[in-house]
Parts: structure tokens; C-alpha cells; sequence
């Protein structure tokens, strides 16, 4: 039986107690008006805010400018004319009204400006949050789903891995919980990350009217959404309870029963599962983009955390086999899961690239936006991830004796899931805070949060049942498994 270290679980609450008072941190120091933005944007004189504000500014007194020289030159004009004095006039009174137009105009669009940043600077600590969030809690997912893949190919190789799957799956629950509340929070309008939830924005008489997201109302409305959310979380979660209930089970059992049990209950929920995960990524993430839309959207939102997934099994694995516990996961164990590492992290690739490429080359404007957002304003993020998840994996991980070293897996693993976060980040920032991201305390303080948990919750999980499956139909060959 495994047991949790002190110094793990003592580090464990650290990293929670630390990320707890970061994001309190965040949320206090968010803007709460127009004025506080303003200090924020003046304060920033060589950052990006202030630049933005700044162009603004001069593009609305250009504006404003230009009808009061018009207005100058024609005054002069008429008043070098006397015998037109009376002709004069009119055009001189036009002239000022146009400069009070146009800087009554100016002076809206600065306050609409301010607005919008303030939103954008209120969203950041709630979208922080969102991204780790879902980040853990997604990476769990991919654990079970690798987790049910290995149940209905009947693979000879992973039963021993078994146990590690189910320790970290055990945290599925704990972040839906978070999860869904964050989602009804959402809905009651404490944040603006879905602008699709907005008040008016289906009303034809509202000033927010969206025509686009009111084509769209009908899929995209709470209750809707917050019932499919209900039934994608609850399903994935009675499927890890059972299916963990009747792997306990068979340990205990003299035929295979239970272990048929699970082959067809992972089949059923393999089934549930693309649908579900499918469904998911539109909801949860591309409706934060909601007048954008990709077919290939839900493919590359499992690629990342799926590939998040098998890499945490990994970390897990060779964690514990430093403490000198699962005794017959050998080199060959970690090179499969390296090798899945590696094999993901190319899939993900094609699905980043086609998409990318698809998008770009068709140069259509309604989806073009989401890229050249995400190439202007998170250029370092954006390709950052491309390096992180793609070419750093190729260049270590396509050696097969790396595969078996452990230093360089565990670094591997490291920059793969942190690239896997970024790509996440990638994903929610653009559309919730736009330009005026950065990673600050409320960034770091989430995922430490999220850390924190997800350790705490796993290894807790870990010391409730033998880390050996022993009754598994296929437990020999994989305490003997060699490649």
C-alpha cells in the first residue's frame, strides 16, 4: 500500500494556501470603475495599455482637429470678404457644430474604450481561473479516457499502470464540482468570460444586440448549456466510479466477471465520451469566441489534454518509483508511455497546423480574426506553444533511449504539460481579456491553487487500494511485459 508523504501533503496545502491568497490578491486588486482604469492606464506610461489608450486618444483628437482647422480657414476667408459677411456665417456655425459632433463622439468612444478595458481587466483573474480550472480538470479526463482505451483493447502491457490512472482520476470529481459552480457563477453574471450571457445581447432592442450569438440562441442559452454541462460531468464521473468499483471488485473475485463488466462498460462510454467531449469544447471554450467556429475544434481540444493526460501518468509512475513502489513497472512500462508522449504530442501538431493552415489560407474574414488576434496581441504564446508542444517532444522524445532515462522524461513531461497550459491559456485569453493579458499573480496563483488540489486529491486517492490490479485477466503478462 502506498502512503502519502508528510513532506509531499505539507507541500501540497503550501501550494494551496499560497495560490488561495494570490487569487484572493487578484480579485482585490482589479479595477472596480472607469477612474481606477484610467490611474492603471496613465501609471503604465511605457506598457501596452497605455499605448493603446494613448493612440486612441490621438485618433479622436485628429478628429477632432480637422473640422476646427476646416473651421478656422473658412473664417478667415470670409472675414479677408466683408461684402460676404452674412454668407460667412453659416458656414462657421457648421463648422463648430462639427467640432462639438465630433468631439462629443470622441469623448464616447474614450468612455467605451474604458469600458471595455475595464471588463477585460475584471475578466483577467476570473479567466486565470478558468484556464487552470479546466486545465486540471481536463487532464484527468484524458487520464480516463487513455484509462477506458486500455480496458476495451484489452492491452497486455498497462494493467500494472492500472492504479496510477484510477489515483488520478480520483480528482474528476473534486473539479467538476469546481467546475460547474464556476459555470453558474458565469451564468449569474459575476464575470463576462461567456458574452454570449450578456444581458440584451438577443434582444433586437437592446443596445447590445448581437445578431450573430441571437442566430445562435437557441443552442447557446444557460439553461441549455448548464443541463449539458450537468449531463457530460455526471456521466464521466459515474463511469470512473464504477468502473474503479468493479477493478476493486475483481481483486477480490475468483472469476472475470467484473472485468467484463468493465470491458463493455468502457465501450458504452467511449461512445458518450467523443460526443460528450465534442460537445464540451464548443461549450466551454469555443463559445467564449462565439461568432468563430472550427470543425476541427473538438479533435484538437482532446489532442491537448489527452496528451496531458498520458504524460501526468508518466509523472505519477516515475514519482513513485523513485519511492521505490510499483515494483513491476519497468523501463519497457515507461517507454510505451513515452512513446504515447511522443506520439500525441505529433497528432496534436496536425490538428494545430490543419486547422492553422486551413483558416489562413481561405483568408475568410469571420474566421480569420481568431488567428490574427492571436498572432498580433499573444504572438510569444501562441508560437510559444507550437515549440513547447511539438518541437521540443520531437527533438527528445524521438530518441528511443531517452525514452528510458527518467530526468530527461520528467523534463519532457514538465515543458509538455506547461506547453499544454499555454495552449489552453491561448485558447480562453484572447477572447476574455484580449490585449491586456500577462502572467501575474492571478495566473500563477491558479495553477498553483489547481496543483495543490490535484496533488492533494491524488495521492490521497493512491493510498486507498493496492497499486497492483491483481486479479486483471492480463496482470502477468504485464508484470512481464519487455519491449
Amino acid at each position: 500500500m502506498y502512503t502519502f508523504s508528510s513532506k509531499l501533503k505539507t507541500f501540497s496545502l503550501i501550494l494551496m494556501a499560497v495560490g488561495l491568497l494570490g487569487i484572493g490578491y487578484g480579485f482585490y486588486t482589479a479595477p472596480k470603475d472607469i477612474k481606477e482604469v484610467e490611474a492603471l492606464l496613465a501609471a503604465e506610461s511605457h506598457g501596452g495599455h497605455a499605448a493603446v489608450k494613448n493612440e486612441a486618444t490621438e485618433a479622436h483628437e485628429v478628429k477632432s482637429e480637422a473640422p476646427i482647422e476646416k473651421g478656422h480657414e473658412a473664417t478667415e476667408a470670409h472675414e479677408a470678404d466683408q461684402s460676404h459677411e452674412m454668407k460667412a456665417e453659416a458656414p462657421i456655425e457648421k463648422a463648430h457644430e462639427a467640432t462639438e459632433s465630433h468631439e462629443g463622439d470622441a469623448h464616447a468612444e474614450h468612455e467605451a474604450h474604458l469600458t471595455h478595458v475595464l471588463h477585460q481587466l475584471q475578466n483577467k483573474p476570473w479567466a486565470a481561473l478558468y484556464v487552470a480550472c479546466i486545465f486540471f480538470l481536463l487532464i484527468s479526463m484524458g487520464t480516463l479516457a487513455f484509462y477506458a482505451i486500455q480496458q476495451v483493447a484489452q492491452a497486455g502491457w498497462s494493467p500494472v499502470l492500472f492504479r496510477v490512472m484510477q489515483g488520478i482520476t480520483a480528482y474528476l470529481p473534486v473539479g467538476s464540482v469546481l467546475f460547474f459552480v464556476f459555470l453558474i457563477l458565469s451564468g449569474l453574471h459575476f464575470n463576462h468570460l461567456f458574452v454570449w450571457l450578456g444581458e440584451g445581447v438577443t434582444d433586437p432592442n437592446s443596445a447590445n444586440y448581437d445578431h450573430i450569438i441571437a442566430g445562435k440562441a437557441g443552442y447557446l442559452n444557460f439553461p441549455f448549456w448548464i443541463v449539458r454541462a450537468a449531463i457530460f460531468l455526471l456521466g464521466w464521473n459515474a463511469y470512473r466510479y464504477y468502473s474503479r468499483k468493479n477493478c476493486l471488485a475483481q481483486d477480490e473475485a475468483d472469476d472475470n466477471l467484473n472485468y467484463k463488466k468493465n470491458f463493455k462498460m468502457s465501450a458504452g462510454f467511449l461512445v458518450f465520451f467523443i460526443v460528450s467531449e465534442s460537445i464540451m469544447s464548443w461549450d466551454w471554450i469555443m463559445s467564449i469566441d462565439p461568432h468563430w467556429f472550427s470543425t476541427l475544434f473538438g479533435w484538437y481540444v482532446f489532442a491537448s489534454f489527452f496528451v496531458s493526460g498520458i504524460t501526468m501518468i508518466a509523472m505519477v509512475t516515475l514519482y513513485l518509483k523513485s519511492k521505490g513502489y510499483l515494483e513491476h513497472v519497468n523501463t519497457s512500462h515507461i517507454h510505451d508511455l513515452a512513446k504515447f508522449m511522443f506520439g500525441i504530442s505529433v497528432f496534436w501538431t496536425y490538428l494545430w497546423f490543419s486547422q492553422f493552415m486551413l483558416i489562413w489560407y481561405a483568408d475568410i474574414p469571420e474566421e480569420i480574426t481568431y488567428y490574427v488576434t492571436r498572432i498580433q496581441l499573444y504572438n510569444l504564446p501562441f508560437f510559444g506553444a507550437v515549440v513547447m508542444n511539438f518541437l521540443f517532444p520531437l527533438l527528445i522524445l524521438i530518441n528511443t533511449d531517452f525514452k528510458r532515462i527518467t530526468w530527461i522524461l520528467v523534463m519532457a513531461g514538465s515543458v509538455i504539460l506547461l506547453g499544454h497550459y499555454v495552449d489552453f491559456f491561448n485558447m480562453i485569453m484572447p477572447g476574455t481579456v484580449g490585449d491586456q493579458w500577462f502572467i501575474g499573480v492571478s495566473e500563477i496563483a491558479s495553477v498553483l491553487f489547481f496543483l495543490g488540489l490535484f496533488i492533494y486529491v491524488v495521492f490521497t486517492a493512491l493510498t486507498k487500494a493496492p497499486l497492483l490490479a491483481k486479479r486483471n485477466p492480463f496482470i502477468e503478462e504485464s508484470k512481464h511485459f519487455h519491449y
